[in-house]
């Protein structure tokens, strides 16, 4: 698979299917699906985005590198505790593979080995891509693998990878996250629902690559999952700018581990009472707003931008008290430009949720 990734930062195990597949106005894919098409059997179209988007980009980067960086290392420390050295990062494509190559860097700098680092394809529904995993487990013992993801939502991918993994004896379910505002996995960098810059853009801050795309005309029974590769966007593509500026953000790693990074501090005992878990929340959410569809509520700050950037959305909630908050600038901007109404709700686990709507109504 192409990308603009280098080799050795990870290695791709999609299949490249660029010019077999015409990407899709969001309008006419949110109707297929909510009609019943599977979302991987289309593609978005990919672009790139306003001048003025851009440059809430940039300050949001210049804002929350830091704390993108203290959740990184954060994760790679409870990973440390937990799994040992001696790990498998397969990164979930595509929100996944920034913080796989961050999560690789920090793990090298930090134990001085090589970290193997794979990006593989899970879709809801369908399952992860078996022939990646059997490439990966022809190679790597199965009780090194660790999968990793940007940020948990409501746990759907979790639940997927939980469902899916049983079918390879050794392989733990387990998943880290840079930000897990739902409280469900013990390998997180964060409770809190922070901006990870990476989440504001689409293929330009992950190696110029789609997300992953699975249709049996395409991909056949020993292809991997698919992706196409956006070379054309080439001149905007900050990949290794994002990595970078994160990595400028690391802590000196023998002071980090010192301070006692990975212990559970204040934000784990603060929301996350027996019971309140961000599935919770949505739960909660989609019976106010009478949604009937589960799916169509997209909680958190990297969900809520992914709605605005590739779905239809609805309305979009942000956290009482949070219309000044600098993280949510980019959804603002992006809510302004789409002329989507924004509303003030009591959120609990998350500072933003998108809300997509029904296309039956439209």
């Amino acid at each position: 698979m192409r990308s603009s990734y280098r080799a050795e930062d990870v290695t791709l195990l999609l299949k490249d299917i660029t010019g077999l597949v015409e990407p899709q106005p969001a309008a006419q894919r949110e109707r297929l699906i909510q009609a019943g098409r599977h979302y991987c059997e289309m593609l978005p179209i990919e672009y790139v985005p306003s001048r003025a988007y851009m440059e809430a980009y940039q300050e949001a980067l210049r804002h929350y590198a830091a704390a993108t960086a203290h959740a990184v290392v954060s994760m790679g420390e409870r990973i440390l505790a937990s799994r040992g050295e001696d790990v498998t990062v397969v990164s979930l494509a595509r929100a996944g593979i920034p913080i796989g190559i961050l999560l690789k860097h920090y793990l090298e700098r930090r134990c001085r080995r090589r970290i193997p680092h794979y990006a593989i394809s899970i879709i809801r529904g369908k399952c992860i891509d078996h022939n990646a995993m059997t490439y990966i487990l022809d190679r790597h013992r199965a009780e090194t693998v660790l999968f990793v993801d940007g940020w948990i939502g409501k746990g759907a991918i979790l639940g997927e990878l939980e469902r899916c993994v049983k079918a390879y004896p050794g392989v733990s379910p387990q998943l880290a996250v840079a930000a897990d505002p739902a409280g469900m996995t013990a390998l997180y960098g964060t409770r809190e629902d922070i901006l990870i810059p990476s989440s504001c853009l689409n293929s330009t801050v992950s190696g110029l690559i789609s997300r992953t795309f699975l249709r049996d005309d395409i991909i056949g029974p020993t292809d991997f999952h698919g992706a196409v590769y956006y070379g054309e966007l080439a001149e905007s593509d900050l990949s290794y700018a994002f990595i970078e500026a994160i990595e400028k953000a690391f802590p000196d790693t023998g002071k980090y581990t010192q301070t006692g990074a990975g212990k559970e501090g204040k934000e784990d005992t603060v929301r996350f009472l027996a019971g309140d878990t961000g599935a919770e929340e949505v739960k909660e959410i989609a019976a106010h707003f009478s949604i009937a569809d589960i799916n169509l509520v997209k909680p958190g700050i990297g969900e809520t931008t992914r709605v605005l950037l590739r779905r239809v959305p609805w309305k979009i909630l942000i956290r009482d008290g949070g219309e000044a908050d600098q993280a949510l600038a980019h959804i603002r901007r992006l809510a302004g430009e789409k002329g989507v109404e924004m509303i003030s709700y009591p959120l609990r686990h998350y500072r933003a949720c998108g809300l997509i709507k029904t296309m039956t109504d439209v």
